[in-house]
Formats: structure tokens, C-alpha cells, sequence
């Protein structure tokens, strides 16, 4: 664990934000489930699609579709039913099939497993008094995830109007909990959108790496920890 470079900023910190996917729980294999989940339900519902496109296929759609409309990194929901409605055009199929395939990717989407450690850390912030939130530029939902009962506010790329590293984000944060940015820090895993996020809205940046992986020499942070055990005992909430 890497410590906050002052102990005056740990003292002053009054709100958390977490970052969700492969922070509070590992995302890879959910996304891959899930899109098996879809994919054996085009195949009983619309099987021309599975004739026509392999899983693999099918996600190589996705990537294209991202390389040409990057904007969409940052709604990865209409990504989805944008890759589907062109895979079912491609086939003779009509956009209808899109709003029910992607009911079935969300469902599986949402089927997590979170890491142990993160529920009972939770539950410890919560009890000292932090305000919790949620930012994501993706499409999971705590509430659907049962977790919202264990955050204050929960804020997405598509619900801002912007994606993670735009401060916006943060700076809506800042307003939910009613705070400056002096007073929140954001815990992420990621340096390019959560880290990269935070030094854009000069907040506090905290790098989940439960991976063990090297540091991004562009990208500050504050301080580095493995799991949300470390998060408790560097807020000295252990």
C-alpha cells in the first residue's frame, strides 16, 4: 500500500467514490458469460444471426463498431444495440430483436460476484460517517446489483452527459455529496478514465490495483492499494 502523500489529506476526506467494474468486482468474466448468455439466446430466438456470426464474430462487430464511433466508449449501452441491430440488419432480421436481446445481456451482465472484501468494507465507511457514491462509465446498476442501499448517489457517463477522465463527473460528485474536491477521493482501477479523472478535477485519486500492476508513468495518484482492506487501514478506519 502506498500511502496519500500528506496525512492532512486523509484527514480532510469526507466522501469516497468507487469505481465499479474490476474494482469491486472482476468484470472479464461477467462480460464473457454474458455475451454467451446472448448469444444462445439469438440462437434459439433469431437463428440466422448465429449462421451468419460466431461469439467471437460477433464481438469483433463490437470492436469495429468502436474503432469508427469512439463516442460510444462512453455509452457503452447504445454500443451494444447499435453491434446487435447491424448483426440482425445483416441477416434479414428487423431492429425489433434489439430491446429484448440486450434485456438478456443486461440481466447476465448484472450477474457479479462481488470481492469479499468489499461489502463489509462498505458497511465500515458508511458506519465513520463517509459519503459514499458510485461513478461508472459503464452500464451497471447498484440498485439492480442489490448494493444500492450502501451508497448515497450513484452517477454514470451516459446520466452526466460525459465519461471518465471529463472532471465533469467528479465535479457532480462533489455536488451530490456537498463537498469540494479537496474533501472527495475516487478509488479505481483503472489510470486512463479513474485516475486520470481525478487529477482532471483535482480530487483525490486512489489506484485499486488489485492486479499487481505496474504504474502508468503519465498518470498520478495518490496512493496505491490492493484491496478494500488497504482502503479501510490507509483512511484509518480499520
Amino acid at each position: 500500500m502506498k500511502d496519500l502523500t500528506c496525512a492532512g489529506t486523509i484527514k480532510q476526506l469526507r466522501a469516497l467514490t468507487f469505481d465499479l467494474d474490476d474494482t469491486l468486482w472482476d468484470n472479464r468474466p461477467v462480460l464473457m458469460a454474458a455475451e454467451q448468455t446472448l448469444y444462445h439466446w439469438l440462437g434459439e430466438h433469431y437463428p440466422r444471426i448465429n449462421a451468419r456470426h460466431s461469439l467471437e464474430g460477433l464481438r469483433k462487430l463490437n470492436r469495429i463498431l468502436l474503432q469508427r464511433n469512439p463516442e460510444l466508449r462512453h455509452n457503452v449501452t447504445k454500443l451494444r444495440k447499435n453491434s446487435l441491430r447491424i448483426a440482425a440488419e445483416s441477416v434479414g432480421y428487423d431492429h425489433r430483436l434489439v430491446e429484448p436481446a440486450f434485456a438478456v445481456f443486461l440481466e447476465a451482465r448484472h450477474q457479479v460476484t462481488l470481492y469479499t472484501d468489499v461489502v463489509p468494507a462498505l458497511r465500515r465507511l458508511r458506519s465513520t460517517g463517509y459519503c459514499l457514491g458510485t461513478l461508472t462509465n459503464g452500464n451497471a446498476d447498484v440498485q439492480r446489483l442489490g448494493l444500492g442501499h450502501l451508497f448515497d448517489f450513484s452517477l454514470s457517463a451516459v446520466s452526466t452527459g460525459k465519461a471518465k477522465p471529463h472532471p465533469r463527473m467528479f465535479e457532480e460528485a462533489c455536488r451530490r455529496a456537498q463537498v469540494a474536491a479537496a474533501r472527495l477521493a475516487h478509488i479505481g482501477d483503472e489510470p486512463g478514465t479513474d485516475l486520470a479523472g481525478a487529477q482532471n478535477a483535482k480530487v483525490t485519486g486512489i489506484w485499486m490495483n488489485r492486479r499487481g500492476q505496474a504504474a502508468d508513468p503519465v498518470v498520478a495518484h495518490h496512493a496505491e492499494i490492493r484491496n478494500m482492506t488497504e482502503l479501510l487501514s490507509l483512511l484509518g478506519a480499520d
